[in-house]
C-alpha cells in the first residue's frame, strides 16, 4: 500500500510542477508529509483520499 501512496503523490506532485498548476503541487507536498503527522490509520486513509480527490475539483 506505501508504494502505492508514493507513487500518486509523486504523480500528483510531477503534474502540478509541470502545468504550473498550485493545487495539486500542494496536493502532492501534502499527500507526503501527512502521513507523517497522521498515526491512525484510517483517519490517514480518509485524508489520503481526500486530497487526492482535492485537484479534481478545484481548479485556480
Amino acid at each position: 500500500m506505501g508504494i502505492a501512496v508514493r507513487v500518486n503523490w509523486l504523480w500528483i506532485f510531477l503534474y502540478g510542477k509541470k502545468q504550473k498548476a498550485v493545487v495539486p503541487l500542494i496536493a502532492g507536498i501534502a499527500l507526503c508529509v501527512v502521513p507523517y503527522f497522521i498515526a491512525n490509520v484510517y483517519i490517514l486513509v480518509t485524508v489520503g483520499v481526500l486530497l487526492m480527490a482535492i485537484p479534481f475539483f478545484v481548479r485556480i
